[in-house]
């Protein structure tokens, strides 16, 4: 970054203060003056040269806005504009709230500018250590110490609030990015790799329509009870071989997906059992809805089936992983998904580690040797 000349601005130390200030003039020729809270010269200067550079990208007034603005006063905002069906599901913008009655009272008047790593860590170790309060009819009553899951939920909250406010430019960075979480959750964002023999174990024990849910999800990575479920018949081209998604968790998310054989067949054979509605899988209880879950269904598939219960979301995962195995490059796999962030296909494309181990178990370290003692055969 090149030095400001002594005509943009410059840093100077003010009698009893132990920080640099700066000054620096806007686009418009008017002059400012504030502390860099840095006491260290080569500090203040790097402050300095960031400031001008905001100014030059016309990005100034926003930056100061940022460092004025306290969390609380973000966090409504975020709620309000970044959370909310259409642009988020409901699902998450529930999430977002709950998470946001403990990390308000915290962090709800510190400056977003303020909020600092080592802060977010201190927050995160105390609330491990904290127990979890239940209310009930007699008033509340103290549990076991929260989660490390429960905690961890606040914490991926947090990033998201503030990834939004680095896009926005109100901070220059994430302090979350900063901050390793301070004990290790066991199975946490490690989804289940089915594989396909193990997909066709479960197909045989499960009904007409499940086994139509499992070959859909697996060969399109449709969203189960976002996009799946709900599906109209009107949303399928089956002679295109594509199906049209309306609505998604993300903007994203809708659009036209394409389909294999497999998903053709599957999405045939559903609309020959699905009767007369509009609905793809219309509601067992209600004529003129459509199906809201298959968790139950799902649960004793897995148990006729004799497989340890994995989470049915986890076919997505499974979509992806494939995917990625076949050579599919990752740029790719994530525009299938269609994610709006590449770092989410992480998750899934650590379940192609299980893949590698399943392949070195069938290693032959036999393969071409003779049939007598390997002791008795003499080096050439």
């Amino acid at each position: 970054m090149a030095r400001p000349s002594r005509h943009d601005g410059g840093v100077y130390q003010r009698p009893g203060t132990k920080f640099w200030w700066m000054w620096y003039r806007d686009r418009d020729g008017r002059r400012h003056q504030e502390s860099t809270l840095c006491e260290e010269w080569q500090e203040a200067q790097q402050r300095l040269c960031e400031r001008l550079q905001a100014r030059d990208q016309n990005t100034l007034a926003v930056i100061r806005k940022g460092e004025k603005l306290s969390f609380g006063e973000w966090a409504d905002f975020f709620l309000e504009h970044y959370s909310q069906p259409p642009i988020r599901a409901a699902k998450t913008h529930e999430a977002n709230s709950n998470a946001l009655k403990q990390l308000r009272p915290v962090w709800g008047n510190r400056k977003l500018s303020e909020i600092s790593a080592d802060e977010i860590e201190v927050y995160l170790r105390r609330r491990l250590q904290q127990p979890k309060r239940v209310r009930t009819a007699r008033g509340y009553r103290t549990l076991a110490t929260l989660k490390p899951t429960t905690v961890h939920q606040e914490f991926r909250v947090l990033g998201r609030i503030l990834n939004v406010a680095v896009k926005k430019k109100l901070i220059p960075a994430n302090p979350c990015s900063g901050v390793e979480f301070p004990v290790s959750l066991q199975g946490l964002f490690r989804p289940h790799y089915t594989t396909w023999s193990e997909q066709q174990q479960i197909e045989f024990h499960a009904p007409e329509y499940l086994r139509n849910v499992i070959r859909i999800i697996t060969e399109t990575g449709l969203r189960i009870y976002k996009e799946l479920a709900p599906m109209r018949k009107q949303e399928l081209d089956l002679g295109n071989a594509v199906v049209w998604i309306p609505d998604s968790k993300t903007p994203e998310g809708v659009a036209e997906v394409p389909l294999t054989d497999i998903a053709v067949e599957a999405f045939r054979c559903q609309l020959g059992i699905a009767g007369s509605g509009p609905w793809l899988f219309p509601s067992p209880r209600s004529p003129v809805g459509y199906q809201q879950s298959f968790k139950k269904m799902w649960a004793v598939t897995l148990q006729r089936a004799g497989i340890a219960h994995f989470r049915m979301y986890d076919l997505r995962s499974t979509y992806a992983t494939r995917l990625s195995a076949g050579g599919v490059v990752d740029e790719w796999v994530t525009q299938m998904l269609r994610q709006t962030d590449a770092r989410v296909f992480k998750k899934y494309s650590q379940m192609k580690l299980q893949m590698k181990r399943e392949a070195l178990a069938k290693l032959n370290r036999h393969t071409g040797e003779s049939q007598c003692d390997p002791a008795t055969v003499r080096p050439n």
